[in-house]
């Protein structure tokens, strides 16, 4: 027996920066139009879109470690949007009203999935947010690796996107 899920119902976080973080969040989070469940001093959630991001601060004890995307743990998440119109919104929101740092602006990641375009940045904390956009039914489709006369799975993902080798 297998199970088709729904999507990620929630992402948490944990931040050291909590006055930079929790509005930084919470701004994108009403920008992506959700609306925040709970905020106080050191958490803010927001649920909508069909998902939540929680964000709370790190116990004060906690803060010494800053995030760190190669080590055991999250690398870094993505949104997916509904177009590349999108995609070019939010980069343009995140660029300039949230002043993150930008990893890459959007731009074709054919490599990965077909017609894929994404942006990749990060929060004052350098945690990594992606948002990406993918035609149809990407790797399910027919010129995907997934699809009727796809290649089938990759052995390789790298910065080449995926490949066999």
């Amino acid at each position: 027996m297998t199970v088709d899920v729904n999507g990620i119902a929630h992402i948490q976080l944990t931040v050291n920066d909590g006055e930079r973080c929790l509005p930084f969040w919470e701004r994108l989070c009403h920008f992506l139009e959700m609306e925040t469940l709970i905020r106080n001093d050191d958490t803010v959630y927001c649920i909508g879109s069909r998902t939540g991001i929680l964000v709370r601060v790190a116990p004060e004890g906690s803060r010494a470690k800053s995030f760190d995307q190669n080590t055991s743990g999250l690398h870094h998440f993505c949104f997916r949007a509904r177009s590349k119109e999108d995609i070019d919104s939010i980069y343009q929101f995140v660029r300039t009203e949230l002043k993150a740092h930008i990893i890459h602006a959007p731009d074709d990641g054919s490599r990965f999935a077909p017609g894929y375009y994404s942006f990749l940045f990060e929060d004052p904390d350098g945690i990594r947010v992606e948002f990406n956009y993918v035609p149809g039914k990407g790797h399910f489709g027919e010129l995907g690796r997934l699809g009727g006369s796809g290649a089938g799975p990759a052995n390789q993902y790298g910065d080449e996107g995926l490949t066999d080798g």
